[in-house]
């Protein structure tokens, strides 16, 4: 089941993927250490397959609704 999340809202990383991918127009990929464990992020939009692009301070990525879950504020 995919989690959904709100555009706009604060996500946390509760798993590393073993890579991520950049959320721009020409994707590439990047080692899993580009973000960190607990390391929270915004979520800019939703992706088909489950994917979220979620801004952290490194850039922007693509992660997968099982790396993150919702900041309850």
């Amino acid at each position: 089941m995919t989690k959904e999340f709100t555009v706009g809202k604060k996500v946390r990383v509760v798993a590393l993927p073993p890579y991520v991918k950049t959320a721009e127009p020409m994707p590439m990929l990047r080692p899993r250490d580009v973000i960190r464990l607990g390391e929270e992020g915004i979520v800019i939009d939703r992706r088909p397959g489950g994917y979220w692009g979620v801004r952290f301070a490194r850039g922007a990525f693509l992660i997968d609704s099982q790396y993150i879950e919702s900041i309850e504020s």
